[in-house]
């Protein structure tokens, strides 16, 4: 009976291993062949960045304590 178990177990072990491979491939399989061919797998964008010239430096703040009167 154990064994029986056992086996069901590695089944379902691979079964599961089967699906999820399966998906990644479905999911990434393009790309992977792009870079088995040597290929970008996306035409690269470039997107203009407007770099900000002038920054304000401000002194950092401190936490100061807030005493209260003892109720």
């Amino acid at each position: 009976m154990i064994a029986a178990l056992g086996t069901l177990a590695f089944l379902a072990t691979l079964w599961l291993l089967v699906v999820v491979g399966a998906t990644v491939l479905e999911e990434s399989g393009a790309r992977i062949a792009a870079a088995l061919k040597g290929e970008p797998a996306y035409r690269q964008v470039t997107v203009p960045v407007r770099a900000r010239l002038r920054s304000r430096w401000r002194k950092p703040m401190r936490a100061r304590p807030r005493w209260r009167a003892a109720a």
